[in-house]
């Protein structure tokens, strides 16, 4: 039996989740911890007292093979949770942005807390050329459109609150790529190809998927299954899910 663990503030993980179940047949835990959501506005001082608490609590109840913390902006500020031996933390897809953008301008739509920090500052350094130009966004509003469930069913605010974020920073700087930095961004994939149907967006979640195929080897379930628990309010997140086609019982962490 493998058994994983996703967990990031709210709907982030669902999107790894997805991902995940394409490539590996696996037990999965799905932590929703909406009690600390959003991880984006916090400061890295609290980020780490809440994530390294977590990894705590999610290895003593569930005693997972893997840990995948399904959020970029942990994975960038605390780099060094990502280093231990069963956790995966989600990185941009910089490699494959450089690959794809034909204009050398690309973006990177973060949570405030990623574009505020040194932390993204010195991962750019590290993977991208001089010779393309990084455009940092922080995106934070849109996670909370995801997040608050406007995504399923009011999509025409979303696209206002896209525009209003998004358009004058891809259209002035001729972005031709752009990278999903948080996990819930792909949510709002079909809202951002419709409005900027020039652009390429990237999401990360491909690159998490074969590190966890990869970590797991031959170790597998016979079937896939989905425990889901959130720290937040428990008949609100089952309604949410619902509208998704989720029928999984959720419960309390």
């Amino acid at each position: 039996m493998a058994k994983i663990v996703v967990f990031d503030s709210g709907f982030g993980s669902l999107s790894v989740i997805k991902a995940i179940q394409k490539k590996v047949i696996a037990d999965i835990i799905y932590f929703a911890d909406q009690k600390n959501f959003p991880y984006g506005i916090k400061s890295v001082p609290q980020l780490r007292k809440i994530i390294e608490s977590t990894i705590t609590i999610l290895e003593k109840k569930f005693n997972p093979d893997l840990i995948v913390i399904g959020s970029n902006t942990p994975s960038l500020l605390l780099k060094k949770l990502t280093k231990k031996s069963k956790i995966i933390g989600i990185f941009p897809p910089l490699k494959e942005a450089i690959k794809n953008t034909k204009s050398g301008v690309i973006a990177i739509l973060a949570t405030k807390s990623v574009v505020e920090s040194n932390a993204l500052g010195n991962y750019i350094k590290k993977h991208v050329p001089k010779k393309i130009k990084v455009i940092e966004i922080n995106a934070s509003p849109l996670v909370e459109l995801v997040e608050s469930g406007k995504f399923i069913d009011n999509k025409d605010i979303c696209k206002k609150k896209i525009r209003i974020i998004l358009l004058k920073p891809l259209v002035s700087n001729h972005v031709d790529v752009a990278t999903l930095s948080s996990t819930h961004l792909p949510f709002l994939l079909p809202l951002l190809q419709q409005i900027f149907p020039h652009v390429t967006f990237l999401d990360p979640r491909n690159v998490v998927t074969n590190q966890v195929r990869k970590f797991l080897g031959k170790k597998s379930s016979k079937t896939n299954s989905l425990k889901i628990f959130t720290s937040g309010n428990v008949s609100n997140f089952q309604k949410q899910l619902f509208k998704l086609g989720i029928k999984n019982k959720v419960r309390s962490l």
